[in-house]
C-alpha cells in the first residue's frame, strides 16, 4: 500500500507542479488563449497566487515524507489540494466546463485518498 500511496503521491505532485508551474510563468492572456477560460474571472494575482499554492502543495506532498520531517505536512498538503480542486470544480461547473469538472473531482478524490491513508494507517 506505501509503493502505491507514493505512485498516486507523485502522479499528484507532478501534475500540480506543472500546473501551477504554468500559471505562474504564462501571462493571463496566454493561458486563456490556450484554453483556460476560468482565468478571465480572476485577478492576474489571483491565478498566479493558484499557481503558488499548487506548487507549495506539489512540494508538500513529497519533499517533508523524502526527507523525514515534518511528515504531517503530506497529508495536510493534501487536503489543501481537496479544497482547491472543490473550489475549482465550482469555477468551472459555474462556467458549465464538464470535462474539468471531472477532472478536478478525481484529482480531489485522489489528494483525498493520500491525506486519509497518511493521517491514518499508512502514516510516517
Amino acid at each position: 500500500m506505501n509503493i502505491t500511496l507514493w505512485i498516486i503521491t507523485a502522479i499528484l505532485a507532478l501534475a500540480f507542479l506543472a500546473a501551477g508551474a504554468m500559471k505562474i510563468a504564462q501571462p493571463k492572456a496566454k493561458l486563456a488563449a490556450a484554453g483556460q477560460g476560468w482565468v478571465e474571472d480572476f485577478s492576474d494575482a489571483t491565478v498566479k497566487r493558484i499557481g503558488a499554492l499548487e506548487i507549495l502543495a506539489a512540494l508538500g506532498l513529497i519533499l517533508p515524507a523524502l526527507f523525514g520531517i515534518a511528515t504531517v505536512l503530506v497529508p495536510a498538503a493534501a487536503v489543501g489540494l481537496v479544497l482547491l480542486m472543490a473550489g475549482a470544480a465550482i469555477t468551472h461547473g459555474r462556467r458549465h466546463e464538464t470535462p474539468n469538472v471531472v477532472i478536478n473531482v478525481v484529482l480531489a478524490i485522489l489528494a483525498a485518498g493520500v491525506a486519509i491513508a497518511r493521517f491514518g494507517p499508512f502514516g510516517f
